[in-house]
């Protein structure tokens, strides 16, 4: 496997991902609560005004532990231009905001839950066991189809420049790439090698967290090893298991 550096988050990217991901919206209004619409709102109208402190009350405890209120304070005093480019950019959001809701089965499997017309639904993609949609989702279908031989679901996570023999690092042939040559290569001289990699992947699967941009995403595990992943067509695949 080749290793591949992955594009390091822009400011904007940065608290573009708080702002999209990290903001605490109340699904039942009752007494002092607001909906998602006016909590995007209300972060939006902080930042535009520089207030840092009351900005940060409007993140999650995911995002608080991601970002502290001192790094957060820098960065609204440091780059007050781009803080108020986001803000204008919230203030007008492309759709409606959607509450949504996550479960993680025991097998680190995702199903998505969302809140509309007054009660939660089930996202029917969760029943796809070689999803695409999310890194962890591509992750999973990428393990299930090793481990059952099926390597022409396989090939579903294979970016285009492997397929296309652009790149040697998924069987370590330089001509394109096809199940075939996948299948020999993971059941022959690298069967150890990928073997390996797996399990390393499903030790640290349960507990570990994505680092996820625009188009690319980042798992650490092991002992410093990283699995890259590069979103093309809208699918998320593996772009290096190292």
């Amino acid at each position: 496997m080749t290793a591949r550096m992955m594009a390091r988050w822009t400011f904007a990217s940065a608290v573009g991902a708080i702002a999209a991901l990290g903001m605490v919206g109340c699904v039942a209004r009752g007494p002092g609560a607001i909906g998602p619409s006016e909590t995007l709102h209300a972060y939006a109208r902080a930042l535009e005004a520089g207030r840092a402190d009351d900005a940060y009350r409007y993140l999650t405890g995911d995002a608080k532990r991601t970002v502290s209120l001192e790094a957060f304070r820098r960065i609204v005093k440091e780059s007050p231009a781009d803080v108020r480019e986001i803000a204008l950019a919230l203030y007008r959001p492309s759709s409606e905001p959607m509450v949504t809701a996550k479960v993680v089965g025991a097998g680190g499997e995702e199903l998505g839950l969302v809140y509309e017309a007054g009660k939660w639904a089930v996202d029917g993609t969760g029943i796809d066991r070689y999803g695409q949609g999310s890194p962890r989702q591509a992750l999973l279908g990428f393990l299930r189809a090793y481990h059952r031989k099926r390597f022409d679901v396989v090939l579903r996570y294979v970016p285009n420049a492997e397929l296309e023999g652009r790149a040697d690092g998924w069987s370590g042939a330089a001509e394109g790439l096809t199940a075939g040559l996948l299948e020999q290569a993971w059941t022959g001289p690298q069967k150890e090698q990928i073997a390996s990699i797996v399990l390393a992947i499903e030790a640290a699967l349960p507990t570990a967290k994505l680092e996820e941009t625009e188009d690319r995403a980042a798992m650490a595990y092991g002992a410093g090893a990283t699995v890259l992943f590069v979103r093309e067509g809208g699918a998320w695949k593996l772009e290096d298991l190292e």
